[in-house]
């Protein structure tokens, strides 16, 4: 889920900033600091939004630079349990499916990919046995979070499942309504 946060920390404003308007030289830290950051309580954050509140600036002696304490807002993506998000396969190997979610990078194991069972072939595409599915790179599908690790905070994990009703590759999805039509007209 993507949140826009509301935030307030000290700021430090290094020298070269000081030419700067306060408030953009303050946005331009917060940017360096807080862009690319990634913490279990917040997700993962994109970019500062903007700057609300700047306070007093004080000056640290020997240091040189500028401390505000600032009000901010930031946007994020911190991804929940059982969401269903909507993404590109970015790349297929044995043992499952990368998917860019545009966030982040999630990984959908081959067992959770359809309820069949998968063949991978060389050309990188994975291909179930009786429904003929395949999933290759490019692939728009969606698939449901289930489970997140931020074990190692430079690199979560995110584990996805396209094996539930209404889930998998859009293309699927488009079959499934004329297969039961069709069914039903038998």
């Amino acid at each position: 889920m993507f949140y826009e946060i509301r935030a307030k920390s000290h700021v430090r404003v290094s020298p070269s900033l000081l030419k700067l308007p306060t408030k953009e030289a303050i946005f331009q830290q917060l940017t360096s600091n807080f862009e690319g950051f990634i913490s279990q309580d917040v997700g993962f954050v994109f970019t500062i939004t903007e700057v609300l509140n700047v306070g007093e600036g004080i000056i640290i002696p020997g240091d040189g630079a500028a401390f505000y304490e600032t009000e901010f807002k930031l946007l994020t993506f911190s991804p929940e349990m059982q969401e269903v998000l909507l993404g590109k396969i970015s790349d297929i190997t044995n043992f499952g499916a990368f998917i860019n979610l545009g966030a982040v990078e999630g990984m959908i194991h081959v067992s959770q990919t359809m309820d069949d069972f998968i063949s991978f072939s060389k050309q990188k595409t994975l291909t179930g046995k009786d429904t003929k599915k395949v999933l290759k790179v490019g692939d728009k599908c969606k698939a449901r979070i289930i489970a997140v690790s931020y074990k190692d905070i430079a690199n979560p994990k995110i584990g996805l499942t396209m094996r539930q009703p209404h889930l998998g590759n859009l293309k699927w999805l488009e079959e499934e309504p004329k297969k039961t039509k069709k069914g039903a007209a038998k």
